[in-house]
């Protein structure tokens, strides 16, 4: 189910993209009004040749309604923005000449991949931890003390740096103190699966564990997965080093191709993680990217950044962290957990939803072993959910409920058309 990626839609068909990560396209698009006469074009397309302007597409608006109409309107699209010194002498001579002009938009789109390949070349330049281990005084890794943990995660993610489109993906052989890490884990969040997740998830995850070697004493690898995701929704895993940035790991999930770690939290706090490790990628997310209405809403989300401003990448975002990752959904009258970072939490899954499954387990804010209050519910809503401030490293104060991930993937598809 790869998208048929359309060109974005305000600046029309004959636009093109960047064609590097960090580059932008600028296109501008105008109308204007000539004299309907024999020739009427020549003196308006002899600017753009004199400015070395490229045109992208030139059309008229209408036809004229018979032959003694006196003007004809032309729509035209142009490399080029209104900040470059040369497009603004060329707009000025065609004010100049026309009977009528104006500016319909004027855009710096940035990079996007138009194919599944191009993600190759999109930077794995991570943000947080990753390789490297960060000492992050607010937020320490509880293993940057650790060699002979660092040394493991540098192995894993240089095999990953290397993986492009069409191979296959690198295989871990997960040391014994990693599987007991993965154990540790699997056993809690086993004890909330029947309560506390949602329908899709209890109904996918068995499917993990039939085909793609889900256990709780085996860490399943990425190309088995990929495999069998591929097979039910036309998803698929890709391996990465570390933590993206929002745009580039958006823009993936528009070819249904989700970005995913492969290396695993330190075994000193094995129910913590300061960042995405290969438990929160599996356990979380990749159960229910065998679904097909959650592949759909997750695929929606990424079609809506390719070529998106900062601010509205910024926005996506955000909407991704209180849905995808942190969303709940109800089902027969009550909450459910279908944000990965609920279910990959036994913590947060039983914090979150404490107030309305009568879940007496005290809530533990995160790294800080802080009791944390009560969270708040509200109905989800993608315009007021982009807005809302969130925490990195704590429990969330403020959860969005959907009344469906279909509802959530309807929504959605109206925020991103806005």
């Amino acid at each position: 189910r790869l998208p048929k990626l359309a060109f974005p839609r305000r600046l029309g068909a004959a636009t093109f993209t960047a064609k590097t990560p960090g580059d932008f396209t600028r296109r501008t698009s105008i109308q204007f009004s000539v004299c309907n006469e024999a020739g009427g074009l020549l003196t308006p397309l002899s600017i753009f040749k004199e400015h070395n302007i490229s045109l992208l597409q030139l059309q008229p608006r209408s036809v004229a309604l018979n032959e003694s109409s006196k003007a004809i309107t032309m729509y035209c699209d142009f490399e080029g923005h209104t900040d470059d010194a040369h497009v603004q002498q060329c707009l000025a001579q065609l004010r100049e000449i026309t009977l009528f002009m104006t500016v319909v938009g004027s855009h710096k789109i940035p990079y996007y991949p138009s194919t599944i390949e191009e993600l190759d070349f999109i930077e794995q330049k991570t943000l947080a931890a990753g390789e490297e281990l960060q000492d992050d005084p607010e937020n320490p890794h509880p293993g940057f003390h650790d060699e002979e943990y660092k040394t493991r995660r540098r192995a894993i993610v240089r095999a990953a740096q290397s993986y492009r489109h069409g191979d296959s993906i690198p295989r871990v052989e997960y040391s014994r103190q990693e599987i007991a890490t993965w154990g540790a884990v699997w056993k809690e969040l086993m004890k909330l699966f029947p309560t506390h997740t949602c329908r899709q998830y209890q109904y996918n995850f068995p499917l993990m564990v039939e085909n793609c070697g889900y256990a709780p004493n085996n860490i399943p690898q990425l190309q088995d997965i990929s495999e069998f995701l591929k097979h039910k929704t036309g998803f698929t895993i890709r391996p990465v080093a570390g933590l993206l940035s929002g745009r580039d790991f958006l823009n993936a999930l528009a070819f249904r191709v989700f970005f995913s770690t492969q290396y695993i939290r330190h075994h000193s706090k094995p129910f913590y993680t300061p960042e995405p490790d290969v438990i929160h990628e599996l356990m979380g997310h990749a159960p229910l990217f065998a679904d097909p209405e959650f592949a759909d809403f997750s695929q929606q989300i990424g079609l809506a950044s390719l070529g998106a401003s900062d601010e509205d990448i910024q926005r996506l975002a955000t909407c991704y962290w209180f849905s995808v990752e942190f969303g709940l959904c109800r089902q027969d009258g009550k909450p459910r957990a279908y944000g990965a970072g609920l279910l990959s939490s036994f913590g947060e899954m039983s914090y979150a939803l404490a107030p309305v499954l009568g879940d007496a387990t005290p809530g533990i804010c995160g790294a800080s072993e802080t009791p944390a209050p009560a969270p708040e519910y509200r109905p989800f809503d993608p315009f007021a959910a982009a807005q809302q401030p969130y925490p990195i490293t704590t429990y969330q104060p403020v959860y969005y409920v959907a009344d469906s991930v279909r509802d959530a993937e309807e929504q959605m598809r109206t925020f991103a058309q806005s």
